[in-house]
């Protein structure tokens, strides 16, 4: 991994502020001060590395939000399918990240990575009740008026009622859909249960998480700790500190 890249993912700042570091001759790797920013540093000697003589310390929680494209699966590196962690460098795998909560092969749109297990718990359990929001492309009955309160009393599934959902219909076969359940192809079976088939589906909201700053599938971010508090606070958990 380069350097500067290492520096800047565990939270010493912006590329550019540790490259003026570098270029200082405050960092050392194995007692070899270096000054070039690309410089390669192999994974087995990212323990050796120190900032004026002090021990750098990793970024022990990490939180990435990807743009996940069509034709992957939301899965580890163990999966013998592709699979939504080879979108992410190789800078990030000293993290131990892993996806929180599942999105569909063909399903595209908001996924949040992080390495922090309680979290990623409480993100997914049905008691807390964290909105999801998609946008819902279908072929077959229009959406109308109606359909908005049949949503909201929630759509009987063969493994039960779904809690109450919010539609907002943005034409006769597009809609925006928040649910707060994680049931199995559950947007593909609620519009399969009023008439519709999915032709285009993803998700653009996770509890306060968006698509802002991913211009497009395959793009990812480091959330910032500001974007990181509220996810902490909704399912009541202490954020961990800069």
């Amino acid at each position: 991994m380069r350097l500067d890249k290492l520096l800047a993912n565990a939270g010493l700042g912006s590329r550019k502020d540790v490259r003026k570091l570098i270029r200082k001759g405050a960092i050392s790797v194995n007692g070899d001060r270096l000054n070039d920013p690309a410089a390669h540093i192999a994974t087995e000697d990212f323990q050796t590395i120190t900032i004026n003589g002090r021990p750098l310390t990793l970024q022990h929680t990490v939180h990435l939000i990807l743009y996940k494209p069509a034709g992957y699966i939301t899965a580890t590196k163990d999966s013998s399918l592709p699979h939504v962690l080879q979108l992410i460098e190789d800078d990030w795998m000293y993290a131990d990240l892993f996806p929180v909560g599942r999105l569909d092969r063909d399903t595209t749109g908001l996924l949040l990575l992080t390495n922090d297990g309680q979290l990623g718990h409480r993100l997914t359990s049905p008691k807390w009740d964290v909105a999801k929001e998609y946008l819902v492309v279908t072929q077959g009955k229009p959406f109308n008026t109606e359909d908005v309160a049949t949503f909201a009393a929630g759509i009987k599934l063969d493994d039960g009622l779904c809690k109450p959902a919010l539609l907002k219909p943005q034409g006769d076969h597009a809609a925006r859909l928040t649910i707060t359940e994680g049931k199995y192809h559950q947007v593909k079976r609620m519009m399969s249960a009023t008439g519709r088939e999915v032709v285009n589906l993803t998700r653009t909201r996770f509890g306060p998480l968006d698509l802002t700053g991913l211009p497009e599938p395959g793009y990812y971010r480091l959330l910032d700790h500001s974007e990181v508090i509220p996810l902490y606070n909704l399912v009541q958990l202490d954020p961990p500190e800069i």
